[in-house]
């Protein structure tokens, strides 16, 4: 993590607690993590909708992974190629960019990400 940058080539921001590939809140990539976790996604109903459609439930609680859920609101480290469908689907969330690790350029263009960028 130490060194990671964001898609402006700028030090990564916390994105979270308890999200990312890692579980460690920072919406890093390492080498072991081939699903590509790098997107700070706020995320809404629309995209938790959408998730679970493609067969990927983000809602229901699962303690046995000390995981509550999401819920509208919460950030949560999204695959780029997960994000990049919900932006195809007419459904992705906002995204904090700060918090975006610069491997999410690898799959989805800079503009595009600038397009949700979240509004404080």
């Amino acid at each position: 993590m130490a060194n990671a940058k964001n898609i402006y080539g700028k030090p990564l921001q916390l994105c979270c607690g308890n999200t990312g590939f890692t579980r460690e809140g920072f919406c890093y990539v390492p080498p072991s993590d081939l699903g590509n976790h790098s997107v700070c996604a706020v995320v809404d109903e629309a995209f938790l909708e959408f998730s679970l459609a493609q067969g990927n439930d983000l809602v229901t609680p699962r303690p046995e992974l000390a995981f509550d859920g999401l819920k509208p609101g919460d950030k949560w480290c999204l695959c780029a190629a997960r994000w990049m469908e919900a932006y195809e689907a007419g459904v992705a969330p906002t995204v904090n960019l700060a918090a975006t690790h610069e491997k999410a350029l690898d799959i989805i263009p800079l503009a595009v990400l600038e397009m949700y960028a979240q509004s404080d």
